[in-house]
């Protein structure tokens, strides 16, 4: 066997800490999270860059910040050009394996893998772009996520993901043959926990609800919100809505159920690591690509920049022979991100050895300049002053919107929307907005200077219109004729099963089969 550790990296989707016990908050049942966290560095203040699918995950791949590489959207194409984890471990000897969703769009849907053993679950055209200039927005997302939420006996995305666990564990069982003598690099990324907020009745039967507390904060009056928190409600529907009580406990309940669903795929792929004699060669990382607001404030799903949508679950889990001096147990509260992940992982390649500087080959450290810094020396060597930034640049701003978090403190700044600063120690919900209070006048003024020398938001908003445009051209050109197929197939009937546009969102997600005990409620 390789000397050379496995790395095995489950990623979720739309996964708060809210609900992990990993994080101390027991509500979601997930013994198999547990029981890596019990044995792994739980980073406490993990952060995704961009607080939406696919750029969080094209920003994460590439070690970069979203607004270097052109992620943006949804919509955004990843350049092939542009070095990934993917290529990174290749370069260092792995063999690179993808099972699952990426949301890559554009003509490459590998960016370094090897092998994808599924298709994606969302389409890899331009549909998708959103336009800055419009007057209105009609998202796919409404209070039907909430009506429909509950018991199902079958989705799509069940589906899918019941596909990623079932071609993945086929892949480790692989790569224990004799003739596989390169270590793995391993990603196994779920849909799931992602709206809708729906689960099967063995997951639902979990819990009761009087296990599912209700959000902590309500929504504030339009006129004590914050502006883009108003723009989010209306874009998904809620801001005037009729939710009750009993709605909001439902979603929470199905949500926690999709939670244990995620933590028993978790299970099956610790178990093909135990029967192929790989766990003991096999470091583990767990995270999402950003959190779920879960009716927190009346919010729902991401795209802001509250903890719940914000921070990430984020652990690495190595074996016992290998936690000495570098993977040791505990809680790493250093703030970190996800763009820390490609250094982490070629450093683990590397025995900690992979440079710091650019360099020519790609080999002894990055081909440019990268965002993100190896996590494990973190473990041993805390830097709780450590900056993260994090960007949103997608649909419903008026202009960038930019987080910076350093020490106890959070500023959420842009030129379209008034400044929120918060002090996420005395206040862990962010219920009190800092920014005006002349006694933190020197923190408000020293994290803005932070943003203002790492960001240009004029440039960056003509940049993101400009290619707002460009793929929005590119996509109604295709429309006339034959359009060109980017989305990866891997059986005869991905094209069709999973979305790929052309109808509403919850339409295609929301085609379920309920339990019988739901189909007349």
């Amino acid at each position: 066997m390789t000397t050379k550790p496995n790395v095995l990296f489950v990623q979720s989707d739309q996964l708060t800490i809210d609900v992990l016990s990993a994080y101390n908050n027991p509500i979601a049942k997930t013994p198999y999270i547990d029981s890596i966290a019990a044995k792994g560095a739980v980073f406490t203040d993990a952060y995704c860059n961009i607080p939406l699918c696919s750029p969080s995950r094209s920003s994460m791949a590439a070690g970069q910040l979203g607004s270097r590489i052109g992620a943006y959207d949804n919509a955004c194409e990843l350049p092939a050009a542009v070095p990934t984890y993917a290529h990174y471990m290749r370069m260092l000897g792995y063999r690179t394996c993808l099972s699952g969703k990426m949301h890559f769009v554009g003509p490459d849907q590998h960016h370094g893998f090897e092998r994808r053993l599924t298709s994606d679950i969302y389409p890899g055209n331009f549909e998708w772009t959103p336009d800055w200039n419009a007057t209105g927005f009609h998202g796919a997302t409404n209070t039907r996520v909430l009506r429909e939420s509950g018991v199902c006996s079958r989705t799509v995305q069940l589906d899918y993901d019941d596909g990623v666990t079932h071609r993945a564990v086929q892949e480790i069982y692989d790569c224990a043959r004799p003739e596989n003598d390169r270590p793995f690099f391993l990603q196994v990324s779920y849909t799931h926990p992602h709206d809708p907020y729906l689960c099967m009745k063995k997951h639902w039967d979990l819990y009761d609800d009087d296990d599912i507390p209700p959000p902590s904060t309500p929504m504030p009056t339009v006129e004590n919100n914050d502006p883009h928190s108003v723009r989010v409600l209306s874009q998904h529907g809620f801001l005037n809505a009729d939710v009750g009580d009993d709605l909001i406990q439902q979603a929470r309940r199905a949500y926690c159920g999709s939670v244990s669903y995620i933590d028993d795929q978790l299970g099956h792929l610790l178990h093909a690591l135990d029967e192929s004699g790989q766990r003991d060669n096999t470091i583990i990382i767990f995270t999402s690509d950003h959190g779920e607001m879960l009716g927190e404030r009346g919010l729902w799903l991401k795209k802001t920049f509250f903890e719940a949508a914000a921070r990430v679950p984020l652990i690495i889990s190595a074996p016992a022979h290998l936690r000495d001096g570098h993977f040791s147990e505990g809680r790493v509260t250093t703030p970190c991100s996800l763009v820390d992940l490609l250094p982490t992982f070629a450093n683990i390649a590397c025995d900690g050895n992979w440079g710091d500087t650019p360099d020519g080959d790609g080999i002894t450290g990055p081909i440019e300049a990268l965002d993100g810094e190896d996590l494990v020396q973190f473990i041993t060597a805390p830097n709780p002053d450590r900056i993260i930034y994090a960007e949103l640049l997608c649909e419903g701003i008026l202009a960038p919107i930019f987080m910076i978090r350093q020490g106890r403190y959070k500023l959420i700044t842009s030129t379209g929307d008034p400044d929120m600063l918060f002090d996420l120690e005395s206040d862990p919900h962010e219920r009190t907005n800092l920014a005006s209070d002349p006694a933190y006048a020197e923190t408000l003024a020293n994290l803005k200077g932070a943003a203002l020398e790492m960001w240009d938001s004029e440039a960056l908003s003509i940049d993101v219109v400009n290619s707002q445009r460009r793929r929005r051209l590119v996509h109604s050109a295709h429309g006339n004729g034959d359009a060109p197929v980017w989305d990866l197939v891997t059986r005869p009937d991905d094209e069709t099963r999973w979305y790929r546009g052309g109808r509403n969102y919850n339409d295609w997600a929301l085609d379920f089969l309920p339990h019988p005990s739901k189909r007349d409620q």
